[in-house]
C-alpha cells in the first residue's frame, strides 16, 4: 500500500516536495526495501532491481484504488507469492492484492465455471498450461501476445524478457500466439538411493544376478530387474525391510494425473514431437492439422493401443510386486512423502516439486551434512520410446487472463504477474520453491552454489535432456472434461475389475464420445474435434508412426549407466 499519505507538503532535505512526488518518494522507499531484505538474490544488480522496481511505481499510477484477487493451487512457490510477493506489490505499487491458495482440481472448477458463465470469479489465475488446447480452442481467454500489443501494451515490462523462459513453448498455440505465461515449473523423473547404488556388496550380488552393472536404468527393463532386485532378493537394508519401487493405486482424481502426465509418453505409446507427439501426443489423441480426430486405435489414435497396455500392465505389475502393499491405497499425496522415509530404493514417477521436502535436515535420505544420500535422474525410456519423443511429464503452472474479467482490473493482474516473474523476484523465488522458469536464473551463481543440496535439479535443468519433458500438449480439446476421465477407468485396473486393454478400450470411447459433442456443438472454431470415421486396428497399426503394433519383445536387456558418467555426457552435448 502507498504509506505516508498527507494532505500538506512534505519538506525534505529542505525541498517542498508536491503530494505525487512525494508517494513515489514513498514506494520507492518500499521497493529499496524489499530490495535490500528480501530480494538479495537476484540475476540484477539492486541497482538495476530498484529500475525495474520504479516501472512498477509508474505503471501502478494508472490504478489507483484498484483491488485485485487471483488464484493457484498450493505449492510451495504459491505459497511464497500469496504470503510475501502479493505484500511487496501492494506496497511498492499501492495495487492491493489478494492472492487466494486453494486445491488444483478447484481452480480447474473456477475455471470451468468462469469460462461457461463469462461471470468474472477472479482477475487471473495460475493454472497448469495442461489447459492449452483448451484456452486457445474455445476463445475465452485473452491471448499473453495479444495483450501485449493491445491494450496491455503500456502495463508490459520492459525487462521481461519472454525468450529467458524455459517454458514458453508449453504455453503457445497452434497459432504461435502465447496464451499463458510460464509461473512455476517442474518435472517428473527418476529418484534413486545413490547411497545405496554405490554400495559396493549390493553392486557386486546385482551384476552376478543380472549380468550388468547396477546404476541409473536407461530402460525400463532395468528398472524393473532393480525393482525385484530391492524388493525380492536384498529385502532388508540396516534392519529396515526395502522395497525397489514405489508408486499409489487409490481409486482417486490423483490417479488419473498418475497417467495423463505422460506415462504413456515414458513407455513410448505417441508419435516423435516436442513439445508433443504429431500428429498422436502421449494421450494417445490424434490431429489432423489443428483438428483432433479420435483417441482410439479404430481412429487413428493410441489410448487403448499395444503400447498403452503395455505401459498400463507394467503399472499395475510393479505396484502389486516391488511396492508397499500399503501403495495400493494410497493417493497421490499420501505416496509423496513415502520416499524420505528411508525405505524405497528407487521411484521411476517422481515430482521434482518435492525436491525441498526431500532434503531437510534429519531425514533419514539426508547426509549429517546437509547433502541428500539420494539423486535425481532422467526417466527410463520404455521398449516403444524413439529418439526425438517426448520423454516425461512437466508442469507449467501459467498465468491465465479471461476476457470475461474486467479491463482495468485484468491489467491490475496482469502488473502483479509480471511482478511475481520479474527478474528482481525470480531468482529467490526458484531458490525458495525450486520450481525454476527463466534461464538466467538456472544458469546463476546462486543455483551452483545451492546444486550439491538439490540432488540433481539444477544439472537436469541445465542440460539440453530437460526439454524431452514436457506439459499436456495442444491436441487436447478440452482438459477437464477429458483428464476427469481417467482415473475411473484406471482405477478398474488397479482395483482388479479390467484389464489393461478392457480399460482403454473403454477409456478411448469415452474420449472419442466427448469430442463428438465438442464436434456436434460447434463451439471451438476451426480446431474443434472432427472425428475419423472407424476403420479396422489393422490399417492403423500398420501405418508409420502411432499407433504402434505390439512388439514381439517387450522386455529388452536391460541397460544402467553410471550417475557420473550421465552428468558428463550433459555437459558435453
Amino acid at each position: 500500500m502507498k504509506i505516508m499519505r498527507m494532505i500538506k507538503p512534505i519538506v525534505l532535505g529542505g525541498c517542498l516536495l508536491s503530494m505525487s512526488a512525494h508517494l513515489a518518494y514513498a514506494d520507492e522507499q518500499a521497493a529499496k526495501r524489499w530490495i535490500e531484505t528480501e530480494f538479495t538474490d537476484s540475476t540484477l544488480s539492486p541497482e538495476q532491481q530498484l529500475q525495474e522496481m520504479q516501472w512498477f511505481i509508474e505503471a501502478a499510477k494508472s490504478f489507483e484504488g484498484v483491488k485485485i484477487s487471483v488464484a493457484s493451487e498450493t505449492i510451495a512457490t504459491h505459497e511464497y507469492e500469496s504470503n510475501v510477493l502479493a505484500k511487496a506489490f501492494t506496497e511498492i505499487t499501492g495495487i492491493e492484492v489478494t492472492h487466494d491458495l486453494i486445491q488444483e482440481g478447484d481452480v480447474v472448477e473456477k475455471l470451468q465455471t468462469q469460462m461457461q458463465s463469462g461471470r468474472s470469479i477472479y482477475d487471473a489465475y495460475i493454472n497448469d498450461s495442461d489447459l492449452i488446447g483448451t484456452h486457445f480452442r474455445y476463445g475465452k481467454v485473452v491471448s499473453i501476445t495479444d495483450m501485449m500489443a493491445g491494450d496491455g501494451k503500456a502495463f508490459t515490462l520492459p525487462t521481461l524478457d519472454l525468450d529467458d523462459f524455459i517454458g514458453l513453448s508449453f504455453t503457445t498455440g497452434p497459432d504461435g500466439k502465447v496464451y499463458q505465461l510460464p509461473d512455476q515449473q517442474f518435472a517428473n523423473l527418476y529418484w534413486f538411493r545413490a547411497d545405496w547404488f554405490a554400495r559396493e556388496d549390493l553392486k557386486a550380488q546385482f551384476k552376478q544376478r543380472y549380468g550388468y552393472e547396477l546404476g541409473v536404468p536407461v530402460n525400463w527393463s532395468a528398472y524393473e530387474d532393480i525393482a525385484e532386485f530391492f524388493s525380492k532378493h536384498v529385502k532388508t537394508i540396516d534392519g529396515e525391510t526395502v522395497y525397489g519401487h514405489m508408486d499409489y493405486g487409490k481409486k482417486d482424481p490423483s490417479l488419473g494425473w498418475r497417467f495423463t502426465d505422460a506415462w504413456f509418453s515414458m513407455a513410448g505409446a505417441g508419435d516423435k514431437g516436442i513439445p508433443n507427439g504429431l500428429p498422436v501426443d502421449e494421450w494417445g489423441i490424434r490431429v489432423e492439422g489443428c483438428r483432433p480426430v479420435g483417441s482410439s486405435v479404430e481412429r487413428g489414435g493410441a489410448t487403448n493401443g499395444p503400447a498403452a497396455v503395455y505401459a498400463t500392465q507394467k503399472y499395475v505389475d510393479w505396484l502389486r510386486d516391488y511396492a508397499p502393499p500399503e501403495a495400493q491405497g494410497m493417493t497421490f499425496s499420501e505416496a509423496g512423502p513415502v520416499p524420505a522415509q528411508g525405505n524405497i530404493a528407487q521411484q521411476i514417477f517422481w515430482y521434482t516439486a518435492f525436491t525441498a521436502s526431500m532434503n531437510s535436515p534429519g531425514l533419514p535420505v539426508v547426509n549429517a551434512d546437509g547433502t541428500p544420500k539420494w539423486r535425481m535422474a532422467p526417466s527410463p525410456k520404455g521398449p516403444y520410446w524413439q529418439e526425438g519423443m517426448k520423454l516425461g511429464y512437466q508442469d507449467t503452472g501459467a498465468w491465465t487472463f479471461f476476457n470475461s474479467t474486467e479491463q482495468k482490473q485484468r491489467l491490475a493482474a496482469w502488473l502483479y504477474a509480471q511482478f511475481t516473474v520479474s527478474k528482481t523476484v525470480s531468482l529467490k523465488k526458484t531458490l525458495v520453491g525450486l520450481t525454476p522458469i527463466r534461464e538466467s536464473d538456472i544458469n546463476s551463481q546462486q543455483m551452483t552454489d545451492a546444486a550439491p543440496k538439490l540432488g540433481g535439479l539444477v544439472e537436469f535443468y541445465r542440460s539440453p535432456a530437460r526439454k524431452q519433458w514436457t506439459p499436456t500438449g495442444t491436441n487436447v480439446p478440452d482438459y477437464p472434461k477429458l483428464a476427469q476421465l481417467w482415473w475411473k477407468f484406471i482405477a478398474e485396473v488397479t482395483s482388479g475389475e479390467s484389464t489393461p486393454q478392457q480399460a482403454l478400450d473403454g477409456l478411448a470411447k469415452a474420449q472419442d464420445r466427448v469430442m463428438q459433442r465438442l464436434e456436434r456443438a460447434k463451439v471451438q472454431g476451426e480446431c474443434g474435434p472432427k472425428l475419423n470415421k472407424p476403420q479396422s486396428a489393422e490399417y492403423w497399426l500398420n501405418q508409420p508412426g502411432a499407433p504402434k503394433a505390439k512388439l514381439a519383445n517387450e522386455k529388452p536387456q536391460g541397460q544402467t549407466v553410471a550417475y557420473e558418467e550421465l552428468l558428463k555426457s550433459w555437459q558435453s552435448e
